[in-house]
């Protein structure tokens, strides 16, 4: 019955062959079970036609919360995981852990009781009432208005911003909304922390596309490429994420170099060789990167990268000459 009741929270709708198949019964003991789980209080109708199933419809009252041993185990660990997540239900949560440990039968409180793990406390708390307004807004694809405090604490001047808001993303304990600002004209990054949503939202928009290809990559590439203060400008027309960038030919496959590859971008690949854009701080830093496949490779520039493995290949091969003696001396002057 728990089964069935997981299928058919799952999906909208269940024909009752599939069902029966899916679970290795009978229609009828599908028929049995849907019996039952009406005698709990769930709205489950009976859809008519040759491929007659069930529907789960949402009720007016709450009924009795069910869960198999891996819901219960699931539901257990994200409960003990959120003080690591930022929004600030760390309560809540802990009450809603006891809530459950409560109705578990004594097989899985122990399982239950026996997960410990470490976790990161979030520094920054976010309302969860603001990731709700601004999770509404990004649904409806509708307009947000918000007040905006500065990355020193103080209130923003000024008139609330305006911007039309796309994605919201949750990194690092931080909650963030990647959005197009009306009065700047450009993306901007928003910390959710920072933000003061105000009632009600404007008028619905059409999506634009986020530069970068979506709201993950926005994000890193903002964080390569900015300093954090308050919002973050994309800048639509900026330059590469990594203020370094170059590219090479690598004498390898793309399996053997896609472990190591991230962050980085593959062009191409043919014949055994991968042409492959890497990005760092430095150029150094880019020619490190190309050694770490351990690979024949061949520099296609720019010149700034040739010149950094020039020298890089000088400093090894000086380091390489000198004898253990030589480089315990030098240390010790």
């Amino acid at each position: 019955m728990l089964s069935l009741l997981s299928l058919l929270q799952a999906r909208r709708e269940w024909p009752a062959a599939e069902l029966a198949g899916r679970l290795d019964v009978s229609t009828r003991t599908i028929r049995r079970d849907v019996e039952r789980l009406r005698e709990l209080g769930y709205r489950v109708s009976a859809t008519m036609g040759p491929d007659g199933g069930y529907r789960l419809a949402a009720g007016e009252e709450l009924p009795p919360l069910r869960f198999d041993d891996e819901q219960a185990v699931a539901l257990a660990i994200a409960l003990s995981s959120v003080t690591g997540g930022g929004a600030a239900i760390e309560e809540a949560a802990e009450r809603a852990l006891g809530t459950v440990r409560q109705v578990l039968p004594s097989r899985l409180r122990h399982r239950v009781d026996g997960l410990r793990f470490a976790h990161e406390p979030s520094a920054v708390r976010t309302d969860p009432e603001v990731i709700l307004a601004v999770s509404e807004a990004v649904r409806e694809r509708r307009v947000l208005r918000f007040g905006y405090r500065r990355g020193d604490g103080a209130e923003a001047d000024g008139d609330p911003r305006r911007v039309e808001a796309h994605e919201l993303v949750a990194r690092d304990g931080r909650w963030y909304l990647v959005a197009f600002d009306l009065e700047r004209e450009d993306w901007r990054l928003f910390r959710l922390d920072r933000m003061a949503p105000r009632a009600p939202h404007g008028a619905r928009f059409a999506p634009r596309r986020i530069p970068h290809g979506d709201a993950l990559a926005f994000l890193t590439a903002r964080f390569r490429g900015a300093v954090e203060q308050g919002d973050v400008g994309a800048g639509s027309a900026a330059g590469p994420a990594w203020p370094c960038v170059g590219e090479a030919v690598v004498r390898a496959e793309a399996s053997e170099l896609a472990p190591w590859l991230e962050p980085g971008e593959l062009i191409e690949a043919a014949d055994g060789r991968c042409r492959v854009a890497l990005g760092s701080w430095s150029w150094a830093g880019v020619v490190a990167r190309l050694l770490q496949f351990e690979r024949p490779f061949e520099l296609l520039g720019p010149p700034e990268l040739v010149t950094a493995a020039e020298a890089a290949a000088a400093q090894l091969s000086s380091a390489g000459r000198a004898s253990p003696g030589t480089r315990m001396r030098r240390a010790g002057t």
